[in-house]
């Protein structure tokens, strides 16, 4: 490990320079296979800057994939010829990327310390010499002048779980004054119910209501009430977005009210960005948008502050006038650069990049806000799930996936590597009533290490669903704190985490997803297995002998099947779990 630590640091170099200014590149820190240097752009006088290219090259020995922030599926090694590289900025994914070995295990993980400014970051194989070329790429969206400019970037090499390098980095991006996440509220780890999937725009107060209850009955605390509270339009469009005023309902502040008397706190979706041409906005705000050519409407430009006071204004003015206790803050990676947009000085303007006006948007936001309730509650969505995001929102939420409970597994694992006590949420899962109540739960186990969110019409669904909702909501409730907090183990990234662990000293929580044996390597007193799979076979695979368990068996609805003794013995064991059902062990001796 340390030779190919020498030659990379050897190799390191600025490839790339056009510009008229002072790059120093410096190691600051050497020790336990982390390398930290420091990148100091120098200059007497502003500039507009090109780009400026780092690279450096490892041996590309046991890299089985490439892991990056959204990825999702494709976690594969690409060759030097695909040119498309990893983009991160302010609500666009986080700056780093992850080689890993056969067994899990991290060969690099680099990352920087900008996770605001637009970064290209690269990893790619060259087959000629059978070297992993990386990248990094600064200012190659930056049309506004700069003077002086500094980036860390952090090298880990230690032979350590890949999910571990990642969650380390999460710690350094939170070691720095421009990254310090927020507090994140007790509401923000409860079960929710959102409205968008079965409702859509077609909101209905007394239905509202209805479902709130059974929500609340079955173990969920909240609910976000999505697209369709502030307009009568029901074309699933955006042409009255920017006004925010609640069309739909006579007295919005009753209908939170109602449902916050039935004990659920409420939040409310906003997609901030948009500024549809048939609300009032938009003539009031002609000529201070991104663009007017997107696909759903014009996108305001938060480097004028009076769009960000608007905006502000609107959000506190909710808060306020009807009582909500969160939002869920849509689009936010639509603030971007567009072929249309100006960066021609404009004295009304105070910011020239768009980047910054949307750090000082959110961090205006959420400090308002929490001037009125300081425990309300922010969600965000992938791919706006970036360190920089956890300043202003305390819930990071898997990009929608309707019906994909693979998609959703494999996006609560990516956020939740990197995003430390932030609470992670799954999408929010539905699925048809006609799915026999194993196959409705396979959409529901796959949400249990996130924060489980719910979008399904609950006064309609079949008896069994609803047990099934229950037992596993009431599991998670009573595991809370150790699904969000304990040794998170995601595995084989690249089969799209089939087994997913966390443990404490004393108790273990495993969700098998495919046919894949489960290998114990420390002793618990307490083993909870979930058998996320259609099928009924669990093979343990011990170490050492771990003692004697009672071992109860229950179905996905919670009722048990079984009661048994059973030997922990070092070599292979084996349990017979209905499908989706659990199994809990707890030693004996």
């Amino acid at each position: 490990m340390r030779s190919v630590l020498n030659r990379v640091r050897e190799e390191i170099k600025i490839v790339e320079n056009r510009n008229n200014a002072d790059c120093a590149l410096n190691t600051i820190f050497d020790k336990d296979d982390i390398v930290i240097y420091k990148l100091d752009v120098l200059s007497n006088e502003k500039f507009i800057p090109e780009p400026i290219e780092l690279e450096w090259k490892i041996p590309a020995l046991n890299v089985k994939g490439i892991w990056k922030p959204t990825s999702d599926f494709s976690k594969r090694i690409e060759a030097d010829w695909e040119l498309e590289n990893h983009e991160s900025r302010i609500s666009i994914d986080s700056p780093v990327i992850s080689l890993f070995g056969n067994k899990d295990e991290n060969i690099l993980c680099f990352s920087c310390s900008n996770a605001i400014n637009k970064i290209e970051l690269g990893a790619k194989y060259r087959e000629e010499d059978d070297f992993v070329y990386c990248k990094i790429i600064l200012f190659t969206e930056c049309k506004y002048a700069i003077k002086d400019f500094s980036i860390e970037i952090r090298l880990d090499y230690r032979n350590i779980h890949f999910s571990r390098a990642l969650n380390e980095t999460g710690l350094w991006w939170e070691s720095f004054a421009a990254l310090k996440p927020c507090a994140v509220p007790a509401i923000a780890k409860k079960p929710l119910y959102s409205t968008w999937y079965q409702f859509h725009q077609n909101l209905d107060e007394a239905l509202l209501l209805k479902e709130c209850g059974l929500a609340k009955e079955l173990g969920f605390e909240a609910i976000i009430i999505d697209d369709g509270w502030q307009t009568e339009d029901n074309n699933r469009g955006y042409d009255y977005t920017g006004d925010w005023q609640s069309e739909r309902f006579e007295d919005f502040g009753a209908v939170v009210r109602g449902m916050q008397n039935l004990g659920m706190k409420v939040g409310l979706w906003y997609s901030v960005p948009f500024c549809g041409k048939k609300s009032k906005a938009y003539q009031r705000f002609k000529g201070k948008f991104l663009t007017e050519n997107h696909r759903w409407a014009p996108v305001f430009d938060p480097r004028f502050p009076e769009i960000r006071n608007y905006l502000v204004g609107i959000y506190v003015a909710a808060v306020k006038d009807w009582g909500l206790d969160g939002f869920k803050l849509d689009f936010i990676d639509d603030f971007k650069a567009y072929p249309d947009t100006c960066f021609e000085p404009n004295a009304e303007r105070d910011f020239a990049s768009i980047n910054d006006a949307v750090d000082a948007l959110l961090t205006q936001v959420s400090d308002e806000v929490k001037k009125v309730n300081p425990d309300i509650f922010i969600e965000f969505r992938q791919k706006y799930t970036g360190p920089a995001m956890r300043k202003y929102g305390n819930m990071l939420r898997a990009f929608d996936c309707p019906g994909d409970y693979t998609m959703n597994r494999v996006r609560i694992a990516d956020i939740k590597m990197l995003c430390g006590d932030t609470a992670v949420h799954s999408d929010m899962v539905t699925w048809h009533f006609d799915e026999s109540v194993e196959n409705a739960a396979l959409h529901y186990l796959n949400t249990m290490f996130g924060v489980p969110q719910i979008s399904v019409m609950l006064h309609e669904a079949p008896l069994a669903h609803i047990n099934m909702i229950r037992f596993y909501t009431d599991f998670w409730n009573s595991n809370a704190e150790l699904l969000l907090s304990g040794d998170f183990i995601p595995t084989s990234p690249m089969a799209n985490y089939p087994l997913k662990s966390v443990s404490s000293d004393k108790k273990a929580i495993i969700g098998v997803f495919e046919n894949n044996f489960i290998e114990l390597e420390s002793a618990h007193n307490q083993i909870d297995i979930l058998n996320a799979k259609p099928s009924q076979s669990i093979i343990l695979v011990a170490k050492h002998n771990f003692g004697t368990f009672k071992c109860q068996i229950f179905d996905c609805e919670g009722a048990i099947v079984s009661e048994e003794t059973l030997e922990l013995m070092e070599g292979v064991n084996a349990l017979k779990v209905p499908v989706c059902g659990m199994a809990q062990l707890r030693l004996t001796n």
